[in-house]
């Protein structure tokens, strides 16, 4: 069989990380996620401080993105010279670039950064979205933090305002619309490796085996 690539979005505490760490082990093929910001940098010569700072931005102005011209990716880069040249946007083009290229190379597992939206168009993507309630992603939450003292109901509902600005800011679409994904679990009813199993049974149905590295 070819390349098949799962992304893997979700809300903070879900375990959806973990679940596509597990995926990717179980199959022998690559995870990525912070990864293809490193990735990004090389590729185009930009600093990565620079793409770090883009994602603390939208943390830290959800209200100027909020009211900011949003953008569905299309996919252009810009080229170096121009003043557009370390732009948000073309930030993410240069991540979304990477996602491409891994998605006609191997198959691996892509957590976050709206690669399900970036490879909407792509016949070989499996678009996963791994929810739970809040009551059981902020007890994740707690049990899983090395440090006390922080209102983790507040944290995991702000990571997820993050993220679901994130997505709409550079895709022009919401995060939680089921209609942007092939499968939606709940890992807090599936267990992470119920979860996993999901996305298993899916992948044979659709493509008739399992990917390998």
């Amino acid at each position: 069989m070819g390349n098949v690539v799962i992304t893997i979005a979700r809300h903070f505490g879900s375990g959806g990380k973990t679940v596509g760490e597990m995926l990717a082990k179980d199959l022998g093929i690559n995870c990525y996620e912070k990864e293809i910001i490193r990735m990004a940098s090389e590729d185009s010569g930009i600093s990565e401080l620079l793409f770090n700072q883009a994602d603390e931005k939208l943390k830290r102005t959800p209200l100027f993105f909020g009211k900011a011209k949003k953008g569905e990716y299309k996919g252009k880069l810009i080229a170096p010279g121009s003043d557009e040249f370390v732009s948000d946007h073309n930030l993410f083009n240069y991540q979304a670039k990477i996602i491409r290229e891994l998605a006609e190379k191997e198959s691996c597992v892509i957590i976050g950064r709206a690669a399900d939206y970036v490879l909407k168009d792509y016949p070989n993507v499996v678009r996963v979205f791994v929810h739970a309630s809040k009551e059981y992603c902020v007890q994740q939450a707690i049990e899983r933090a090395s440090y006390i003292g922080k209102d983790y109901e507040k944290f995991v509902e702000k990571t997820d305002k993050y993220r679901s600005d994130f997505y709409r800011y550079y895709t022009g679409q919401e995060w939680t619309d089921a209609r942007n994904y092939d499968l939606c679990l709940n890992s807090e009813r599936l267990g992470y490796e119920g979860t996993m199993d999901a996305i298993e049974a899916y992948i044979k149905v659709r493509f008739g085996e399992l990917p390998h590295a």
